[in-house]
């Protein structure tokens, strides 16, 4: 009985075993083809894997299968010969990251809009997640459908099994392991559930929820403990098949798509807070932050999509493009380089690419630009095979895997390599099957003639185009060659008495035949290709060098530091200064100020400091750092406004250490901001208090030890006053105290739930309450261990919003723009809040047309803490200035109205004993002005931050030149690529995306976005 094809599941994975069963489920249009499929390929260069290659080596594959690899050996009884002399065999590489055969999603949907209705509820029917960005239940293997065209791109860049899942969603179920055999699904599905995965973007969901990063970080966070409770089987819960399936899901490996060095950070926390170590797919981009990068120990999934030069003839253009996209184009190459030489695991995937032609190219260009080529080979074979956990099948040439290889010219990572044939599951592709008979190479002829054997290289271009190499000249010669038979016509010493005329035919060993010299001599020769030697060039003489490269900058942007260039904390000694030391002192003349191991150490006169910088403050003014207790700097996102309530989203959750805001703000004198979250609901999210430590990462830039906060709001905003279809609760004033009155009250219902568990926990029935973060946040204000400040400026809601607080046993901390504060300043000191607001805003919308420049003094006399704060990433760089408008307007004296933008803030935050005042202790946060600093004409000379010169205005001068001079390196650069006939794009502008509260219409220049980030 003929021995036929069946399946075998073992480990999850399928595969082929001969069998005596001669039945399928699928029925035969005609006659029976039960042909096994048995072949020996025989006198290749075998490339097993990246640290294995045979020469003259046999493999045997048999039923879909490797049956043996070795080197020599006879061919088996009945198996078909495939001569693959002078030809490479690799193992087909795999794509941890596709969406191979899956339906294309439906477009992309933006967040929150201000301007339109709410979605507030899934669209999704049935007994699944309440947000419809989280689809678990999504099963890659359900949708999946073969596609011969995009198959064909892919094995024809070398590749023979993809993990393929459906790109749509935060959570996006579950991925498939399917190969790229021109067979029916049946048998190309390799493993039905292969991965889980994950992004940072809500795709084609129409709900309001999540709008922005810290929405979609939140939702992670709260999904993971939803499915963590869920284990019990709540029965207030009922059936969800989303968090079954997501609780199915953890035992495979987790992919997560976060495109972008930041969020790679972003997603890592997520599963270190949920005890998953995450797969990451990057953007390209992680050479920026490598050390960070390798901190996250996690296997990277790498994309070669680089960047195209722009066109940047027209200085025009070129002007509207920032030395930190020309950097990327420059640096982005270097990204595969950069992951191996930290010793961090990667694979590389075609995602992203615009065209799949590009991969091996670009694979050859990231090798150019310093990575190995067994690192590049691992990358495509071994490790995604490791990640997921197939590499007993894929990966390597060894017996018992899949017969999954393809038939190469050469070394494949060579310039001009060619794929000849990509065989998977066993199954011949062509990929550029009419060139395999092509002599293209190098060859050592011989000629044996009567005096001797002679040795010329003969160099073969095509079938026929050849070049004779005799010493150190080259002489083209007649050359045909069909690939049974080969003739050669040349003259070595160019000479017609010294022509040869030479026929023969092609063997298996090379070729050989007669020839005949010019008199009638008659001789042997042969030749035999070279690819050894080919094999065995260097990197730099195969390839085009990227020459000199940029440093990577700490931030990737202007005015970054070079590795190993960064400021350093010092002891400085400040001499002679005019002090103003926001403390019982007042203003000190002729003083000095040592700052030591980030401290202030000393202040007084004469100070002496051995080794200690010394900076001649000599008519300039000494003052603490300015702190900026309103401000949208440095986030990803700011808004949340898909619901009324968002206490569970995080700023600290999305910083973005590179906004240059940052760096023009220690240019005016500011050491410490509060990010805080937007204003477009009642209660938003939780804010973040950094230290401007430009070049810091994420977690660098925040205010260790500080107390948490949280941003309210109340007013025009929150109701959505503009929105003509608003249906998102609340619609009125009324409604804004509804909605706090309800939050604090389930709050209370929340912690008291917790309280009783923690009582009974022992006893037997007792079940946990479901772990709520937006309710967390409230109890953490109900126990003052987080405060508020909120968003506010009518007196009416001012009043209304604290009486709900004494009723439910809160209090809000801080009142911000607050600007009919003057109007309830003696309300607002009973309840004990403090007010931060603006110098002189008005007449921006209706709700702030009773506003006075003369608030912030009248709240100040009252008895308030008043703070001045900028809401706006301009202003902030003059607070200074906006402080002095008080002196101006209302008579403040000059040291109360600088404590406005320094003490003030400070004691409003509860960081008063850190910073805000010089004194010894106290964090080294301090500005050098070379004149009053409320004086229009102060600049700040130095700004310091724990001891280190983050801003230091000589130096910023030189690096404005050295700025100039690596602009223009780049531009050059990018026109020479331009003019070397490579592929540029349009130049793009870019722009830059500035967050505010939407309050106010300022413009910020022709690259500045504004984002609405109440929409």
């Amino acid at each position: 009985m003929r021995k036929l094809r069946t399946w075998m599941l073992c480990g999850g994975v399928l595969f082929w075993l001969p069998t005596l069963h001669a039945q399928t489920t699928f029925p035969q249009n005609g006659v029976a083809d039960p042909r096994s499929g048995y072949y020996a390929f025989t006198h290749a260069t075998l490339v097993k894997d990246a640290t294995t290659t045979l020469k003259d080596a046999t493999l045997i594959v048999r039923d879909g299968r490797i049956v043996s690899v070795g080197v020599g050996g006879a061919v088996p009884k009945g198996a078909v010969e495939v001569n693959c002399s002078g030809k490479f065999i690799y193992p087909s590489f795999v794509d941890a990251y596709s969406d191979y055969g899956t339906p294309p999603p439906p477009p992309r949907q933006s967040g929150f809009n201000f301007s339109a209705p709410a979605q507030l509820t899934s669209p999704t029917k049935g007994a699944y997640s309440w947000n419809a960005a989280i689809r678990p239940e999504q099963n890659a293997a359900r949708v999946f459908a073969t596609d011969e065209n995009k198959a064909k791109a892919l094995r024809d860049a070398g590749f023979g099994t993809v993990l393929t899942h459906v790109k749509d969603g935060i959570a996006r179920g579950s991925g498939a392991l399917v190969s790229l055999a021109s067979d029916k699904e049946n048998m190309t599905l390799l493993k039905e559930k292969a991965s889980a995965h994950y992004s940072m973007n809500k795709g084609s969901s129409t709900q309001s929820y999540p709008g922005s990063m810290m929405g979609i970080i939140a939702l992670l966070r709260q999904t993971y403990l939803d499915a963590q409770w869920y284990k019990a089987n709540p029965e207030k819960e009922g059936r969800n098949l989303s968090l079954v399936a997501w609780n199915e899901l953890q035992q495979l490996p987790q992919i997560f798509e976060a495109n972008d060095k930041w969020n790679a950070l972003r997603a890592d926390r997520i599963g270190d807070e949920a005890g998953v170590q995450y797969i990451i797919k990057a953007g390209g981009n992680e050479y920026q932050r490598i050390a960070e990068m390798k901190a996250t120990s996690a296997t990277f999934i790498l994309p070669l999509a680089f960047p195209q030069a722009q066109d940047v003839e027209d200085p025009a253009d070129a002007r509207m493009v920032s030395v930190s996209d020309m950097k990327h184009w420059e640096l982005a190459p270097t990204n595969p380089a950069a992951f191996e030489k930290a010793g961090i695991p990667f694979c590389l995937t075609t995602s992203d690419l615009r065209d799949t032609k590009e991969f091996l190219s670009n694979v050859r260009k990231a090798i150019a630009y310093g990575l190995t080529e067994g690192a590049a080979l691992n990358a495509l074979t071994k490790t995604p095979a490791t990640v997921l956990g197939v590499y007993n099948e894929v990966g390597s040439l060894d017996a018992g895997k899949w017969a999954n290889f393809f038939i190469s010219s050469g070394p494949i990572f060579n310039d001009g390599a060619t794929i000849y044939q990509n065989w998977v599951q066993g199954k011949k592709h062509s990929v550029r099957e009419e060139s395999w008979a092509e002599p293209k190479g190098t060859y050592k002829v011989v000629f044996n003639t009567a005096s001797g054997p002679v040795e010329y290289t003969l160099n073969v271009k095509s079938g026929t185009s050849a070049a004779l190499v005799a010493g150190n000249d080259t002489v083209t010669s007649r050359f045909y060659f069909d690939g049974r038979s080969v003739r050669l016509n040349v003259a070595p010493e160019r000479s017609p008495d010294t022509r040869f005329r030479l026929s023969g035919t092609v063997g298996a060993e090379g070729w050989s035949g007669y020839g005949e010299d010019s008199v009638g001599n008659r001789f042997t020769w042969t030749a035999v290709n070279m690819p050894v030697n080919a094999a065995a060039k260097s990197d730099s003489a195969r390839r085009k060098t990227p020459g000199t490269l940029g440093k990577v900058v700490f931030p990737f942007e202007p005015f970054g530091w070079e590795e190993g260039a960064a400021p350093k904390q010092e002891t400085i000694l400040i001499q002679n200064a005019t002090v103003w030391t926001n403390e019982g002192d007042g203003i000190l003349q002729n003083t000095d100020v040592l700052l030591r191991n980030g401290k202030i150490a000393q202040v007084g006169k004469g100070i002496a400091a051995s080794g200690a910088r010394v900076i001649d403050g000599t008519g300039k003014h000494l003052t603490p750092g300015i702190i900026d207790e309103h401000s949208h700097i440095a986030a990803a996102s700011i808004n949340e406004g898909g619901q009324s309530v968002t206490s569970e989203v995080r700023i600290g959750d999305n910083l973005a250490p590179d906004d240059i805001n940052i760096y023009r703000q220690l240019s005016g004198g500011v050491t410490t901001s509060h990010i805080l979250h937007g204003s477009a609901n009642t209660i938003g999210g939780q804010t973040q208090l950094i230290k401007l430590r430009w070049g810091a990462n994420d977690e660098g830039l925040k205010f260790k030890g500080a107390d948490p906060f949280i941003k309210f709001a109340l007013g025009e905003n929150v109701k959505r006053s503009p929105a003509a279809q608003n249906n998102r609760f609340p619609d009125t004033r009324m409604g804004v105290e509804q909605v706090l009155t309800d939050a604090f009250t389930r709050a209370k219902d929340y912690e008291k739930a917790w309280k009783d568990y923690e009582a009974n926990k022992g006893k037997k029935g007792a079940v946990a309450p479901r772990r709520d973060l937006e309710l967390d946040a409230l109890v953490e204000i109900m126990n003052e261990q987080r405060f508020i400040t909120c968003h506010s400026y009518v007196q009416s809601e001012i009043n209304a919003a604290m009486k709900v607080a004494d009723k439910l046993g809160f209090k809000f901390n801080t009142f911000t723009h607050i600007l009919e504060g003057y109007k309830v300043a003696d309300k607002m000191k009973t309840h004990g809040a403090n007010a931060s607001t603006f110098s002189d805003w008005w007449n921006y919308k209706m709700e702030v047309i009773d506003a006075i420049p003369q608030n912030a003094s009248i709240m100040q006399r009252v008895g308030l803490n008043v703070a001045i704060n900028s809401d706006d990433a301009e202003m902030a760089r003059r607070l200074n200035q906006e402080a002095a408008k008080s002196v101006k307007y209302a008579g403040m004296s000059e040291e109360d109205a600088f404590k406005m933008v320094t003490l003030n803030p400070a004691r409003m935050m509860h960081i008063d004993k850190q910073v805000g005042s010089v004194k010894v202790g106290k964090d080294a946060d301090v500005v050098l002005w070379s004149d009053n600093p409320l004086s229009i004409y102060a600049k700040s000379l130095y700004t310091i931050v724990d001891g280190t010169i983050y801003f230091d205005r000589e130096k910023d001068v030189q690096m404005r030149q050295s700025l100039a001079a690596e602009r223009q390196r780049l531009v050059k650069k990018m026109v020479g690529e331009k003019r070397s006939g490579a592929p540029v794009s349009t130049a793009q502008p870019t722009y830059q995306l500035m967050h505010t509260c939407s309050d106010h219409a300022h413009s910020h220049g022709l690259l500045t976005i504004d984002v609405q980030e109440t929409e």
